[in-house]
């Protein structure tokens, strides 16, 4: 099971340490804003029933990371990412960190943020399309 971190520090892996976050909400979702120099690979993708999961994810991920690539791996609320993660473990990728509180935050029953998430806490963000890191790109490597 992979490492569940905050956002600060999946942002100082990320600065100081060579970590790579990898934002797994959505085309749609990162497009509204992501960490800085997120890569984008969906663990669900959206259909005409809703969220489904994207049957690519573990494929694109390994053609574009190593096996033993550390990887800070976020979503909206840290639900979807530790779900990417497990897929990812039993895929055999070792280096693994899940950042909890996502994008959004985490939340508790009630719908009340209980830790903010990389936006919330102000974290370096980018939003729109990546021609280099966006889904699109990263499935034609």
């Amino acid at each position: 099971m992979a490492k569940r971190i905050s956002p600060q520090e999946a942002r100082d892996l990320v600065a100081s340490q060579g970590y790579v976050h990898v934002d797994v909400r959505s085309v749609q979702e990162f497009e509204g804003g992501h960490p800085e120099g997120a890569y984008n690979v969906p663990f669900m993708e959206v259909g005409p029933a809703g969220m489904a999961p994207n049957a690519d994810f573990v494929a694109v991920m390994a053609k574009v990371f190593p096996k033993d690539a550390k990887l800070v791996l976020g979503c909206l609320s840290g639900n979807r990412s530790a779900r990417a993660g497990a897929a990812l473990e039993a895929a055999g990728f070792t280096a693994l960190t899940d950042q909890r509180a996502g994008w959004g935050g985490a939340k508790d029953q009630f719908g009340r943020v209980i830790e903010p998430g990389w936006s919330g806490a102000g974290l370096p963000s980018a939003a729109g399309p990546d021609p280099e890191r966006g889904y699109s790109a990263l499935k034609r490597r």
